[in-house]
């Protein structure tokens, strides 16, 4: 038996979006910006996409912008928001829990002569309002903070965080990374008080290298990349035809079936958590309940590597993830782990188990009994 529990790194494509893009790049292969029947083709793909991806956050089809995904919108949103307001201010304020493609553009721009301000999470891994209200400056200019925790599933108050930076000063630009968290939660920006948001195509069955970033309309950013003038001058180059269709289909996809599939993950989670905390010496990082996102589980296991625990989970058809599949291949500490004031053995010793819509009871029942026969032979070899 094959499990794959590890789709907070990315999702199986769901068929009718192959099938989908394949139509694309067989039959209306044109490029959007030619004036030709192909091209006008081509770009009601593009158009038809905006106006799905808009309606499923109830903003207006020229406020969404197609990236190649979270990275790229992350990136677009943050330094492209900060190099439209440097003049006014150079302080930014985000947190110590969030991904790479954030933490690592914080990097950059602090290189650039920002002064970055990272609030710490609690011992659930949640950044509450108050932090954030307390490292608001009369010069800063962004605050960026995640929906979803990528590595333990902690959710952020959202709408709180945005009426505590509104409060304070109505032109911070309020950024959010919804990569784990678009696609399984009703997000609506506008009500939510959300000035930028990024998401990922390949977290909710769309194709990899394709995603999009919200963008307000009363909001004004540089962009990154210059050339053609494609979506408004604000990235040009060729778009992707096939992969924005794609994205668009798994988008109306997840949004059809989100409440239902809410329902069934956050029961498969509560249950799966029973379940591993049975086995002595396992401890779970993330919350039960909906306190927390309902498709991330994180467990340690002191005593054992997690690198060790993934491939000798992979052995038995489980696939896993050590940590946030954009920094697995590194042996860093986990900032977030690390935030939430984990002793040393449970840091070093974790595995994230995530699920979508498609995971099953059987499928957990199975990682379950894997994990624990792994961990008991573990004990046995060490006790020699």
């Amino acid at each position: 038996m094959e499990v794959y529990l590890d789709n907070a790194a990315t999702t199986v494509v769901n068929k009718n979006v192959i099938e989908l893009m394949t139509e694309i790049m067989s039959k209306d292969y044109g490029n959007p910006s030619s004036l030709h029947h192909k091209g006008i083709d081509a770009e009601r793909y593009v158009k038809d996409a905006a106006e799905t991806i808009s309606k499923t956050l109830k903003v207006k089809p020229k406020e969404i912008l197609f990236t190649s995904g979270g990275t790229e919108s992350n990136n677009t949103a943050i330094i492209g928001a900060c190099n439209a307001k440097k003049r006014r201010g150079r302080h930014i304020v985000t947190t110590a829990i969030e991904h790479a493609s954030v933490q690592s553009v914080m990097k950059y721009l602090a290189s650039e002569g920002f002064e970055i301000t990272y609030v710490n999470c609690d011992s659930n891994g949640v950044v509450s309002k108050e932090a954030v209200k307390e490292a608001l400056r009369e010069d800063t200019v962004l605050v960026s903070v995640m929906y979803v925790n990528n590595e333990i599933g902690s959710m952020m108050d959202i709408a709180g965080i945005s009426s505590v930076i509104k409060e304070c000063n109505n032109d911070i630009i309020f950024h959010v990374d919804a990569i784990q968290a678009y696609g399984k939660i009703k997000i609506y920006p506008k009500k939510l008080g959300i000035d930028l948001m990024s998401a990922s195509g390949h977290k909710f069955h769309g194709p990899k290298g394709t995603g999009f970033l919200y963008i307000n309309e009363k909001v004004k950013i540089t962009p990154l990349i210059y050339g053609g003038g494609q979506q408004g001058g604000m990235r040009s180059g060729t778009e992707n035809v096939p992969g924005i269709a794609g994205l668009a289909l798994a988008a109306f996809d997840s949004y059809e079936s989100i409440d239902s599939v809410s329902e069934k993950l956050y029961s498969l989670k509560d249950y799966f958590i029973d379940k591993v905390t049975s086995i002595d010496g396992v401890y779970v990082n993330s919350k039960k309940g909906k306190d927390s996102a309902m498709h991330i589980i994180s467990v340690s296991c002191p005593g054992f590597r997690s690198e060790v625990l993934l491939h000798a989970l992979e052995d038995k058809g489980v696939y896993v993830s050590s940590g946030s599949a954009c920094s697995s291949n590194k042996q860093n500490v986990s900032a977030t782990l690390k935030a939430m004031g984990l002793a040393a053995d449970r840091l070093e010793s974790t595995v994230r188990f995530s699920m979508c819509d498609k995971t099953t009871k059987e499928e957990l029942d199975f990682a379950y009994e894997a994990l624990k026969d792994v961990i008991a032979k573990f004990r046995v070899i060490k006790q020699r």
